[in-house]
């Protein structure tokens, strides 16, 4: 490479000198009025290295920070540490447009890109280097510009572009490199500054012009001007290729102190960073605007790196930690005690000058033409002589400060306060006249005349000696009103033109106020307003009582109030609980609805029971703090319209070990891409943050979870949010973010899928389709098996009912055939013994007959004729009962005559008369008799009818025909 070296010219060397000496002024030693918040973060919160070499910020807000343990990010809520694969320090760090985050460290170098799962995951370009050119140590600087990359270590500068990486050696020293313009630029000790223009370096200033110079920042200055901070010789200037020296009164500082960094913060503003003066502000001329040099201020003195952020506030890296300073907000410290942190009570612009009342006296600094932002001018405080102690208030009365004080009433100047009464604490005073004042003291009113700028004390009036710290003067109503903390509140009439008190009325909670005790006395708008813990109340001349404010309870409800004043456009500012607000009118001839604006900045550091605000104008709103006073630019405050934004910075699901699903980074990932967690996996946390770092506390959030929340959650601090165990299904959880002013930003979303456990899946659902389809058909299968058997069981009880019956039913018909029975088988008995009888008589009548034939006497003849003929009638006689007994003997036998004829048909019906006879247990000889024939016919028809039965010998013929008997008596009832 060809190297170009040259010298510049004495005459311009000159020219430049001359520009550069006059601009430079004298060192200006104040510092602003005001100091910016200064928030530290220490390693322990963190939780990574004590030394951070460098910070960046993405498009996002994101900040990230190379620290002696790797890359620390931060999104305004949250930390992380991402190592090296060597575990060494990153010193420096670039991010190009697609956002990959390079980093240099020691023998590493290479980029972080998310993954799919929006995790930085680190690349490494080590494999694009030779083997002999990876042994290069720290690579201290790390520059992007466009698509170019540049490593920059002592020994070589690693340039990566399209996916490759050249080396450039250095036969000395690679001492620096950075970028403005478009360009870049590094010093090489052998060579001097160069330029990489068109894939090559290019010369600018010789080597010789740069002996023992170490170059540390390059910052533009104007136009084709860059200003060149070194770490040991100063600030020089770079016009083309002409590079000269800037001097200034910092000068000796500067040159023992090491500018280790730099950063522009407006056109005509710059801050250096120092290895042990901590922070430098300073303008064009080389005039310090401001120094943060003071271990009260920054944790470290030693700042390796500085930042610009998106807000226009600083960032430093220090040697131990890291610190935030809001350079560019609208709330300001003021300590006039030069940071012993007196406790603040009152101010006030007078004369030119700003007073400011401690609870260790009074401080004065001159505020020439009190427009625009007091806060920014440089000023020292000093304290007033004579002023020592508690200053409780400063009232302007035409030309005149007094100063009301834990000792008596002063007469206020910038030099020195004149004493008007001394021995008794004062509170506040009141002009009542142009000649007549009174004063709130520890005991009661004192009343005061004043001639011209003359004030005397006049001593006490009134009947009241509490302590009067609230006092008000209606000179129209010729009446002071007063109130005290526990005793209510006071009305005292005055004579006319006068400061005598002539009577006293006490009003208490019976006349229409909450409370006896917190009434606080405000004049607004030429009324009268009491702050009590239950809302703003107002006087009612008429009911003459206090009535809820008409004006301010539909704004402020029930909200308790302990200070209220009005500013020049009739806002209302007011302090609750240590909370500090406004209502915002919108001036006088606004037609909006007023707005009540919180200052969540403020919360905590007013002081209680003793607020105090002075708002001077818009851009100068001064409050009474614990530690000095705060400053607040309400224009700047309202202006603010940055849209805060919301990043989802995790995702993450619990269980037995969390397992993370999401990193926070969702650079080009595929709209369709949802994830998809498993069943096992239902409790998920999500972590949200926002990047306005100025306003953390001011911001709120708010979340749903669509597919299981309709609704956005209401607003709150609250950066995370649980759910446990979701069903199965899609969900997308959504958050935003907002800021005291109302403004919302975007909507961040995720999705994600949980999947179904294997009883939920499809072909589970399926399964239990059929298996309840099946379960139901079994079910009805098993209630019509059920129905049936109930149904058989009503029929079997049924029928058994039936058998019951029907056997009851035969019982009583065998029962009332037995009877039938047994009366026919007595009538059947009966008549068998008639007819016995009658066989007795006819044998008797043979007995006759052969008796008179044996005698043949014929006088006899007629008389045995006549006997003969009336035996025969009587056995004629006995036929009708023969035949009656025919009739019962077939009746009853007719069943048994059918059984036996069924089962034997060769019977004859006199084998049949024989059986019946038989069953009847009948002899032989009366069987005979009935049937008509002998003995022994008798018994050869026996012995017949046995074998027309079949019977063997050993059966008896009576049993059977008993047997047949019941048989056909049963068949016949069935």
């Amino acid at each position: 490479m060809r190297h170009v070296l040259f010298r510049l010219s004495v005459g311009n060397r000159w020219l430049l000198l001359l520009a550069a000496l006059h601009l430079a002024g004298p060192l200006r030693s104040q510092q602003p009025i005001a100091s910016p918040q200064i928030s530290h973060h220490s390693s322990s919160d963190y939780k990574a290295g004590t030394q951070n070499w460098t910070i960046r910020q993405d498009r996002q807000g994101i900040l990230y920070i190379g620290n002696n343990e790797g890359l620390l990010t931060y999104n305004g809520r949250y930390w992380n540490t991402y190592r090296l694969p060597n575990q060494t320090v990153v010193r420096s760090i670039g991010i190009d447009a697609q956002h990959r985050i390079f980093v240099g460290g020691q023998d590493e170098i290479g980029y972080f890109f998310p993954n799919a799962n929006g995790v930085l995951t680190y690349h490494s370009l080590l494999p694009l280097l030779a083997p002999a050119d990876r042994s290069f140590a720290d690579v201290w600087t790390t520059e992007v510009v466009g698509d170019d990359v540049f490593f920059r270590s002592v020994r070589q500068v690693m340039h990566f572009h399209a996916g490759k990486l050249d080396v450039y050696r250095s036969s000395n020293t690679w001492a620096f490199l950075g970028q403005a313009g478009g360009y870049v630029y590094a010093q090489d000790q052998g060579r001097g500054l160069l330029r990489f223009t068109r894939g090559r370096w290019q010369p600018l200033v010789d080597a010789a012009s740069l002996t023992n110079i170490s170059l540390s920042g390059l910052l533009p200055y104007g136009a084709d001007t860059l200003l060149v901070t070194t770490l040991k010789h100063g600030l020089f200037l770079l016009h083309q290729r002409q590079f000269v020296r800037r001097p200034t009164a910092l000068d000796p500082a500067l040159f023992s102190e090491r500018i280790y960094c730099a950063a522009q913060l407006a056109p005509n503003q710059y801050a250096l960073g120092t290895t042990s003066a901590g922070v430098l502000i300073i303008d064009k001329a080389g005039r310090v605007v401001q120094a943060f040099t003071s271990p009260k201020e920054l944790q470290n003195a030693n700042v390796r790196g500085i930042l610009l952020d998106q807000q226009r506030n600083l960032w430093l890296a220090l040697d131990d930690g890291l610190d935030f300073v809001a350079i560019n907000s609208p709330i300001r410290y003021i300590r006039p005690d030069g940071g012993r942190n007196a406790t603040g009570y009152a101010m006030a612009i007078h004369g030119q000058h700003l007073f400011a009342g401690t609870s260790n006296g009074l401080y004065v600094c001159p505020v020439a033409q009190p427009t625009g932002d007091i806060s920014q001018r440089q000023g020292d405080f000093r304290e007033v002589p004579g002023t020592k102690g508690q200053v409780w208030r400063l009232d302007r009365l035409g030309n005149q400060l007094l100063m009301s004080h834990e000792t008596g009433l002063f007469d206020v100047q910038p030099q020195q306060a004149t004493p008007i009464y001394t021995k008794l604490g004062t509170w506040l005073v009141k002009p009542v006249s142009a000649t007549g004042l009174l004063a709130g003291t520890y005991h009661g009113l004192r009343a005061l005349s004043k001639n011209g700028d003359i004030v005397r004390d006049l001593g006490t009036t009134g009947d009241t000696p509490e302590s009067l710290r609230f006092l008000l003067v209606d000179t129209v109503a010729n009446q002071a009103w007063a109130s005290h903390p526990n005793r209510g509140l006071f009305r005292m009439a005055l004579i006319p033109g006068t400061t005598t008190v002539r009577s006293t009325r006490l009003y208490t909670d019976r006349d229409g106020l909450p409370s006896v005790q917190y009434n606080y006395l405000f004049r607004l708008r030429n009324r009268l307003f009491v702050g009590t813990q239950k809302g703003v109340y107002e006087y009612d001349a008429r009911q003459d009582r206090f009535v809820p404010s008409p004006l301010l309870t539909p704004l402020l409800g029930t909200l308790t109030v302990q200070y209220l004043v009005e500013d020049q456009e009739q806002n209302i500012w007011f302090a609750s609980q240590k909370r500090m607000g406004v209502i915002d009118f919108g001036g006088a001839s606004s037609q909006r609805r007023p707005q009540v604006v919180f200052f969540p900045e403020l919360t905590g550091r007013l002081i209680g029971g003793f607020e105090f605000i002075y708002p001077f104008n818009r851009t100068n709103i001064f409050i009474s703090s614990n530690k000095g006073f705060l400053h607040l630019n309400y224009d700047h405050y309202r202006a603010r319209v940055h849209r805060p934004t919301v990043l989802l910075s995790k995702v993450t699901t619990l269980g037995a070990k969390d397992s993370l699903v999401f990193g926070g980074y969702v650079l080009r990932r595929p709209s369709q891409s949802t994830p998809t967690l498993s069943p096992d996996r239902r409790s998920l946390r999500f972590e949200f943050a926002s990047t306005l770092f100025d306003q953390a506390t001011n911001v709120e959030f708010s979340y749903r979870l669509e597919g299981s929340e309709g609704n956005w959650s209401s607003w709150s601090t609250k950066s995370e949010k649980e759910y446990t165990n979701l069903p199965w299904g899609h969900y997308t959880f959504s958050v935003k973010a907002r800021n005291n002013l109302g403004n919302e930003s975007g909507v961040q979303r995720y999705s994600f899928y949980i999947q179904p456990a294997w009883y939920e899946s499809y072909w589970a659902r399926l399964c239990y389709v059929l298996l309840a389809a099946g379960g139901l058909y079994q079910l009805f299968k098993w209630q019509r098996r059920h129905h049936r058997a109930e149904q058989a069981q009503l029929t079997y009880l049924h029928q058994l009912e039936l058998d019951r019956n029907e056997k009851e039913i035969v019982r009583l018909k065998n029962q009332q055939l037995e009877a039938d029975m047994d009366f026919k088988n007595r009538e059947l008995a009966t008549m068998t013994m008639q007819l016995a009888q009658r066989g007795d008589a006819l044998i008797k009548v043979k007995e006759v007959v052969s008796t008179m034939a044996k005698k043949q006497d014929n006088k006899d003849n007629a008389l045995n004729f006549r006997q003969v003929l009336r035996l025969i009638r009587d056995v004629e006689s006995k036929d009708a009962d023969w035949g009656q007994f025919t009739l019962h003997f077939n009746t009853v036998n007719d069943a048994f005559f059918r059984t036996l004829k069924e089962n034997h048909p060769d019977l004859t019906p006199n084998d049949l008369k024989l059986c019946a006879f038989l069953k009847m247990n009948l002899s032989s000889k009366e069987i005979a008799q009935f049937m008509n024939i002998t003995v022994k016919a008798v018994e050869i028809g026996r012995y017949r009818l046995r074998k027309k039965l079949g019977l063997s010998p050993t059966t008896n013929l009576y049993e059977f025909l008993t047997d047949v008997a019941k048989q056909s008596a049963t068949g016949g009832l069935r």
